[in-house]
């Protein structure tokens, strides 16, 4: 039973995970209980957990209803191949990036997936797919 989402789902979890572990620990380090107590390094992994869930939810929900739907494969993985590049960079570069590429990258990628996966099922309700 939708083995593709049932995997990216367990991807997720961990990066969830990883992404708020490591505001917590940066929070226990500096003693910022609130906020981010004016640390760019805070400030940083705050908002790569915090852009992680605004859009991780949502892939996981385009993802799982595709292949509820019979999607083939194909499309399925290479979407939620993307979905998973795109947080992946999105990650890296809001936690180690200089400028806005690698970041930028991840988020055009992400929003390709959404349009994708929008038509797809769009095209399906209506049934030119």
């Amino acid at each position: 039973m939708l083995p593709i989402t049932s995997l990216l789902t367990a991807i997720f979890a961990l990066m969830m995970i990883a992404l708020s572990l490591m505001v917590s620990l940066r929070r226990r380090k500096l003693w910022v209980v609130y906020g981010d107590g004016d640390d760019d390094t805070l400030r940083s992994r705050i908002r790569a957990h915090g852009n992680f869930i605004e859009y991780a939810p949502l892939a996981l929900f385009v993802v799982g209803l595709l292949e509820f739907r019979g999607t083939p494969n194909i499309v399925i993985g290479v979407l939620a191949l993307g979905f998973l590049c795109a947080r992946l960079l999105h990650a890296v570069g809001m936690l180690y990036g200089k400028g806005p590429g690698t970041r930028a990258t991840g988020m055009l990628v992400q929003h390709a997936c959404f349009a994708i996966a929008a038509f797809y099922l769009l095209g399906e309700m209506i049934g030119l797919i």
